[in-house]
């Protein structure tokens, strides 16, 4: 194999628009799969980045992590994969060989994919740094192999990208962490394309009240469509979100799913929950603030917990819901609004902040 040239979205430094550029990608090493990217999707942890810069992470990068391709070469020690294969890369890897594998409690893996500043992708002499070990903004990629998943060879490339990170999220967040239970009341905090999926997950798991919340209401018939049964907006009301949920739902919900990345929501989501057992699921991800709220609200019963990736192992998980999107178990296609090519990407990243997207899905290369 040798070192391919090809067009990326690169991220130079935080809060400026990316730059399409040519880099190289150098061949798979060791127990590493080069993949071609056939689409990609915009998450709002992309934006995340860009917008939070320098806290957490180092620049230049290539972001991206929601996208699905083929096998261009594998290298040495690699079994699970040949060229060809289609394949979803992951940002949560399963090496099923660690303690965290081996257990059932929990989907976190030991050997996580690229490890920084390892990178196989460079350009204008400097290495960029792999997004979440991944960067699926180019048309070439190189991971790991224990944060692949292969997949039905049948499943269409630019649908199940979604399955990459946004909807896994949702949905296994609501069946996987909360563990949802028939009969029972829940709301979800953030009607994105995670929300949507954890709307979808409470739904699947019998849940007979999903309460929607969301500042922007021209969320709410979509996420009808997905299966919520009442939509409320904080901005509507003066009294704290909690306190509304709590009156609508003589005392709190069951479930309440946080799907934005908000400390403050965060709060609120937990104090919606009843006393007793309510559970309440931190979805959205932020780093940059800490979490409060008064001790009685937990001594009273309520569990506060969070979940990365919806609790799927990664590769099992991924496998398993294109499964279920190939039976028709699932709704994949719905979250799609907008499609575009790479080189749209700002274009994509001013629909997902002006609220106008749920999921950009960017052609990247043809399959």
């Amino acid at each position: 194999a040798t070192v391919i040239r090809c067009k990326a979205a690169v991220a130079w430094e935080p809060n400026k628009p990316l730059v399409i550029e040519e880099i190289e990608v150098a061949p798979p090493q060791a127990n590493e799969v080069r993949i071609k990217i056939v689409a990609s999707s915009l998450c709002r942890s992309d934006l995340y980045l860009l917008r939070e810069g320098k806290k957490d992470f180092n620049f230049p990068l290539v972001l991206g992590h929601e996208a699905a391709g083929i096998v261009e070469s594998v290298g040495p020690g690699v079994t699970e994969f040949k060229q060809g294969d289609k394949v979803i890369p992951i940002f949560i890897s399963q090496c099923r060989e660690c303690r965290f594998c081996k257990s059932p409690k929990t989907n976190l893996c030991d050997n996580s994919g690229m490890p920084e500043p390892d990178s196989r992708l460079t350009c204008k002499g400097k290495k960029l740094i792999q997004y979440m070990g991944t960067s699926t903004f180019s048309e070439y990629t190189v991971v790991n192999q224990n944060a692949v998943a292969k997949v039905d060879p049948a499943a269409p490339l630019d649908k199940v990208c979604l399955l990459g990170c946004g909807i896994c999220t949702g949905y296994g967040a609501a069946v996987n962490t909360a563990k949802v239970e028939p009969g029972s009341t829940c709301a979800v905090f953030g009607l994105g394309a995670v929300g949507l999926a954890a709307v979808m997950g409470c739904k699947a798991a019998g849940a007979k009240r999903i309460i929607a919340v969301d500042t922007n209401p021209d969320k709410f018939d979509k996420a009808k469509e997905f299966g919520a049964t009442e939509f409320v907006n904080p901005n509507d009301h003066d009294k704290p979100i909690s306190q509304v949920l709590s009156d609508m739902t003589s005392g709190g919900v069951d479930y309440s799913l946080e799907c934005i990345g908000n400390v403050g929501v965060m709060r609120s989501a937990l104090e919606s929950c009843v006393k007793g057992w309510g559970i309440s699921v931190i979805v959205g991800f932020t780093n940059v603030h800490d979490l409060s709220t008064r001790p009685v609200q937990l001594l009273l019963g309520r569990t506060w917990t969070g979940s990365a990736f919806g609790g799927f192992k990664s590769k099992d998980g991924v496998q398993q819901m294109v499964k279920a999107y190939m039976d028709k178990k699932i709704k994949v296609d719905e979250f799609i609004t907008h499609n575009l090519t790479l080189n749209e990407v700002n274009d994509a990243i001013e629909l997902l902040k002006q609220g106008k997207s749920i999921r950009t899905v960017m052609r990247i290369s043809p399959e």
